[in-house]
């Protein structure tokens, strides 16, 4: 079965003179689908972006958390695990080149899952490796996606 997916990207940073220097235009866009509200976006501070708003490697480390979640919680209604939190700290590395090329080098999904009871904390921990194998962003990028999952029991 194939999916399609769209999305728009609108750059709003034209400072007047369109990209006539490096420094003379905001790498401001926004990002838009049917349905969802607005996305800011610009590059990394680094990049000479706008830290108060998304960059694309932040979306690209935010995508491989959220399927992660996604396929986890999934995987886990089918073991009979009971997910009552979630949280992922994710962590992504990319490196640079002289001549400006980049690509991220490794991404950490470090998510601490709270579980109803302690009798599925083992099947708790195995379902994010069954969930690593189901998430369509990690099987989609050319680096390796490490897991550092902590296991808590409810109250």
């Amino acid at each position: 079965m194939e999916h399609r997916y769209g999305v728009t990207v609108t750059w709003t940073g034209n400072t007047g003179e369109g990209t006539s220097t490096y420094r003379g235009y905001k790498r401001a866009h926004v990002v838009t689908a049917e349905g969802p509200p607005e996305l800011p976006g610009s590059s990394d501070r680094t990049f000479h972006g706008d830290r108060e708003r998304w960059n694309p490697e932040q979306l690209l480390l935010a995508s491989l958390a959220q399927c992660h979640m996604l396929s986890y919680l999934h995987v886990c209604v089918d073991v009979g695990v009971v997910v009552t939190e979630y949280v992922d700290r994710a962590t992504g590395s990319m490196r640079t080149r002289a001549d400006g090329r980049g690509r991220f080098t490794g991404v950490v999904l470090r998510p601490e899952v709270t579980v109803a009871d302690h009798t599925m904390v083992a099947a708790a921990k195995e379902a994010h490796r069954r969930a690593n194998e189901l998430c369509f962003i990690a099987n989609s990028v050319a680096f390796d996606v490490h897991h550092e999952p902590v296991v808590h029991i409810a109250a």
